[in-house]
């Protein structure tokens, strides 16, 4: 008899990309914005930016309560309210006039960014995936949201060329609640065993908690969120400043780079089409090698990539280069980290599970960006932040090197 073999593209697997698609479209476009409104109010560069690491530090904290939400409520209810709430902080921010309401209607933005994100999204696709597809089809969605980065920044750049940045706001926030429209695709059957959906959220949480794995897991995803959080904040603003002096090793020099801010929003998009590549190359590899020592690798590549571009002349070409190196190593963690924590722990709870561990993520992604903004603002240069990002990266490479890749002992199997 001829095996069955499951079914790879799937309505949820499709529906999941659409939605990642757009909410990273979006996300990925607010490091475009940090010249026009500061110019247009004079703030200082840390105050947008701080608004943008208060967006992704609320990110980090909706991301277990979204995915809580998700396994009480069920997933596309979740979604709903969490597209709703991303287009009100859209709206909000879109009248904000002084830093401080940017700020606090960037709690809602973060939020409704986990609602719309993968701590819910990633949940659906691993309940809803066989076991031989289940890495790929995580990668395949993780990719999706590159390709919602390719667009995302030039999209806004496009824009805003013809309309002000407030009008940009309101046409993402309308963007963001189309995704309402594709939930009734959007039926996951549920593929836990009988004894995970016997267990209770309490007692995988303490199993979790007490295994040195998911601690290790736990820290090592923070050097990601920095360093993400980092340069999709401040590379494009960055990158347009090169027509004045620039730095390299650390001395500032003066050789007449002309560019615009179009190269910084290039540079994202390249990011995110090289991603593509990286997350399903990285969801292939996941299946065949330990998870484990790929995201060494991948967080050793990301420290010598960073490491070499700091040091090296800043030109466009050393910016493309960069942009698709550290591109293909970019969400490249996203389907492997994830995927140790649905092979570790289960499915049952992978959404809560999943959602603390993108805390530590989004933690890094907040000291990230609000400590660019700081650092630029006092010393006229993003350099220090730049080698934080590669000392964290080699920590975290190490991080993962004694994580016990095996079904955690004491949870239920049969």
């Amino acid at each position: 008899m001829q095996q069955h073999r499951a079914p790879l593209f799937t309505p949820v697997l499709i529906v999941s990309c659409v939605i990642i698609m757009i909410s990273f479209a979006v996300r990925a476009s607010f490091g475009v914005f940090q010249i026009p409104i500061a110019e247009e109010f004079g703030w200082l560069r840390a105050e947008f930016s701080l608004a943008i690491a208060i967006q992704n530090l609320a990110w980090g904290v909706g991301q277990p309560i979204f995915g809580a939400m998700a396994e009480k409520i069920g997933d596309r209810r979740a979604i709903v309210i969490g597209a709703v709430v991303y287009a009100v902080g859209l709206v909000l921010s879109a009248q904000s006039v002084t830093p401080f309401e940017h700020q606090a209607y960037a709690w809602l933005v973060g939020f409704g960014i986990a609602g719309t994100g993968f701590g819910v999204v990633l949940a659906v696709v691993g309940r809803a995936s066989s076991d031989e597809n289940r890495s790929m089809s995580l990668a395949i969605v993780t990719a999706a949201g590159s390709g919602g980065q390719i667009f995302g920044a030039p999209v806004a750049e496009w824009l805003l060329g013809f309309m002000p940045w407030q009008s940009v706001f309101l046409v993402f926030a309308a963007t963001v609640l189309s995704v309402i429209l594709t939930l009734p695709l959007m039926r996951a059957p549920v593929l836990a065993s009988r004894a995970e959906l016997e267990e209770t959220l309490g007692e995988i949480l303490q199993k979790a908690f007490k295994d040195p794995t998911y601690t290790l897991i736990f820290l090592g995803f923070f050097s990601c969120g920095y360093q993400l959080g980092f340069i999709t904040a401040h590379f494009p603003a960055f990158v347009t400043e090169l027509c004045g002096p620039i730095m390299v090793g650390g001395v500032l020099h003066n050789i007449g780079i002309t560019t615009t801010s179009a190269l910084g929003a290039v540079a994202i998009s390249i990011i995110g089409l090289t991603n593509i590549a990286g997350t399903l190359m990285a969801g292939w590899a996941g299946k065949r090698y330990s998870k484990k020592y790929l995201l060494a690798g991948i967080y050793t590549g990301r420290t010598i990539i960073a490491g070499l571009f700091i040091m090296m002349p800043i030109t466009p070409m050393s910016v493309v280069l960069f942009s698709a190196g550290m591109g293909a190593l970019w969400l490249a963690t996203v389907p492997l980290t994830s995927g140790l924590v649905a092979h570790i722990y289960g499915l049952r709870y992978m959404g809560t599970l999943y959602g603390i561990v993108f805390f530590s993520h989004q933690l890094g992604s907040f000291l990230g960006v609000w400590l660019g903004g700081r650092m630029y603002d006092a010393f006229g240069s993003y350099t220090a932040v730049w080698w934080i990002g590669v000392g964290v990266g080699a920590f975290s490479a190490v991080l993962h090197l004694p994580i016990r890749e095996r079904r955690l002992e004491g949870l239920r199997t049969a």
